[in-house]
């Protein structure tokens, strides 16, 4: 097993020009000497807004909360079954906007009652702009991780109490309802907030000016960053990241990385030394055309299309058997305009490494499903009856369209490369575990039987998904090679292997690269138009397409080395 370089960086940061007020004390300072009389707090779901009006003190005369306009309980559950349903997992993506969960009579009389009042107001909620615009503006940004770790503390859903419902059902309702609503509210106030607040740790809170946070978004959009990964464990996990990674080596396992999930991960800012973590999708959303480029944004809106993340069954277990949706089946079914398809690129293994993917040649169809139904009740069922299984080498690279079949065997340590809608996995079959919470994990035959492509057989996955590899260029100092992804799928991946530096085109798309081998490397510009940029091994990087084109080369530590990257576009 790859042990690693130990450098390995988990907190990445952009370095940011201005003034970031750290802490309550701060903060306050900052809130008294406005000649605002009226301080506008707008928190995304999920902020602890009890624990800003506590930190803030009794700094104001009165406090409207403007939850307390908004639909709660049952009421608000049932305008949004529609887009919730009875799936434990799986929801459909909502179209409302945040006013559509909000009672326009009680908007009406806290308006009244805040233009009324005097002395110094705070209005403060999910929402709050709704209520009052005109003064002292402040958004209060939270990250979806964030959120998530909160979910799983008990931390109910918005304006719910539903504290002890099962944390992937606050998430369903996270995901297809609350954030869209929350981020479409966002936007729209955007240009209106006087300042943006970090409120990711309770106790310490930090908070930017506008303009600076705007400066931030434009600097990202023109140099080379990262998001900050983070890591989960999991029935299957791993030890490899433990080692290369630099994590707690106390815990069990970790399963997961996620390595550049745009809408999931944060961004750090380094403001003259306070580190101010902001959600990395606010550079999507606000700087979509620069960060994309105009091509891409013109195919997926404002949505990174890319994801890049580790799967690490290393000394750990096999992954459900399971299958993504195809494009018409997600559209239909859940409003999403695109599915998942994906690759496994292999980023290191063990000596039984292996991955199943596609079908058994002449299998029936309903044979199969019959077998995966009744697993669910005997907990047995010959896999490999059904499905092929490869052996899988590092560097090896299996394309995975959706429809097809597939998941990574114990022994390897995978980079997924797919597009984005990480959320739509079918599971078939676990094995017969349990989760870490201790409850059966999801199944989703039902939808899984009515996407399976079973003509991507034996004989048709050879010759089409494993280790398509087709050189491009190749000179005494590089070699460039594509290796996918398949004809289907809307993502191209190029390798590339190099001891000097590589010329690399934008290719009019935003540009998603890992350093698969090689202690680390440099990126540099052309033009001088950003400063050198080192990454390391496994890192996960993203090259903003208003950047244009770059080179990558070794350091002066790894000159005369081989290293290789494995770069991700939008065809």
């Amino acid at each position: 097993m790859n042990k690693g370089y130990n450098n390995y960086d988990k907190y990445p940061f952009i370095k940011a020009k201005g003034k970031a007020y750290q802490g309550y004390d701060e903060i306050r300072i900052l809130i008294e000497s406005s000649k605002e009389r009226i301080i506008v707090l707008d928190c995304y779901p999920i902020v602890d807004i009890k624990s800003i009006v506590d930190g803030l003190g009794n700094l104001f005369d009165e406090i409207f909360y403007t939850d307390t306009c908004a639909y709660c309980g049952e009421e608000l559950t049932a305008k949004m079954q529609k887009n919730l349903t009875d799936d434990r997992i799986f929801g459909v993506m909502t179209t409302d906007c945040l006013s559509d969960y909000f009672i326009d009579s009680k908007i009406k009389n806290m308006k009244s009652a805040v233009q009324n009042s005097t002395g110094r107001v705070l209005v403060i909620g999910v929402g709050a702009m709704l209520v009052w615009e005109g003064g002292f503006n402040v958004h209060c940004s939270l990250a979806r991780w964030e959120s998530q770790l909160r979910f799983r503390k008990g931390a109910p859903n918005w304006n719910c109490d539903n504290f002890d419902m099962d944390p992937l059902t606050k998430f369903k309702r996270g995901y297809f309802v609350e954030w869209r609503i929350a981020d479409k509210h966002k936007i729209e106030n955007n240009d209106k907030f006087h300042y943006f607040m970090d409120t990711n740790s309770i106790d310490c809170p930090k908070m930017i000016a506008a303009e600076n946070y705007k400066a931030a978004l434009e600097k990202a959009v023109n140099t080379p960053f990262r998001v900050v990964p983070y890591f989960d464990p999991g029935v299957w996990g791993g030890q490899w990241m433990k080692e290369v990674c630099g994590l707690d080596k106390t815990q069990k396992n970790f399963a997961w990385c996620f390595d550049c999930v745009p809408e999931e991960n944060s961004i750090l800012y380094d403001f003259d030394g306070v580190k101010v973590e902001m959600p990395a999708l606010d550079i999507v959303l606000h700087k979509g055309k620069e960060l994309l480029g105009e091509r891409v944004q013109a195919r997926f809106g404002n949505e990174f299309p890319i994801r890049f993340d580790f799967l690490d069954t290393m000394d750990g277990g096999n992954l459900s058997l399971q299958v993504h949706p195809t494009t018409q089946y997600i559209h239909e079914h859940f409003n999403m305009p695109y599915t998942q398809d994906e690759s496994y690129y292999i980023l290191d293994s063990g000596e039984d490494s292996c991955v199943y993917l596609g079908a058994r040649e002449g299998i029936i169809a309903d044979e199969f499903i019959g077998a995966l139904n009744n697993a669910q009740e005997t907990g047995e069922i010959d896999v490999e009856k059904y499905v092929n299984k490869w052996s899988a080498k590092k560097h090896d690279h299996f394309l995975i369209p959706g429809g097809t079949l597939h998941c990574s065997g114990s022994n390897a340590m995978v980079l997924e490369i797919s597009s984005t809608p990480y959320i739509f996995t079918f599971k078939l079959w676990d094995w017969g575990r349990l989760g870490l919470d201790g409850k059966p994990r999801p199944i989703n035959i039902k939808h899984g039987s009515k996407v399976i492509n079973y003509s991507r057989d034996t004989k048709w996955v050879k010759e089409n998904l494993i280790d398509k590899f087709d050189t491009i260029e190749e000179t005494d100092t590089y070699k460039a090679e594509k290796t996918g992804l398949h004809i289907n799928e809307p993502i191209e991946t190029v390798r590339h292997w190099f001891t000097d530096e590589v010329y690399h085109k934008s290719n009019g798309s935003v540009c998603v690269l890992n350093l698969v081998e090689g202690e680390e490397a440099e990126i540099i510009s052309p033009d001088n138009s950003f400063e050198p940029y080192i990454v390391h091994y496994a890192e996960t990087f993203i090259i903003p397409e208003n950047v244009g084109d770059f080179i990558i080369r070794p350091t002066k530590k790894t000159k005369g080395q081989k290293l290789a990257t494995i770069k991700a576009y939008i065809r």
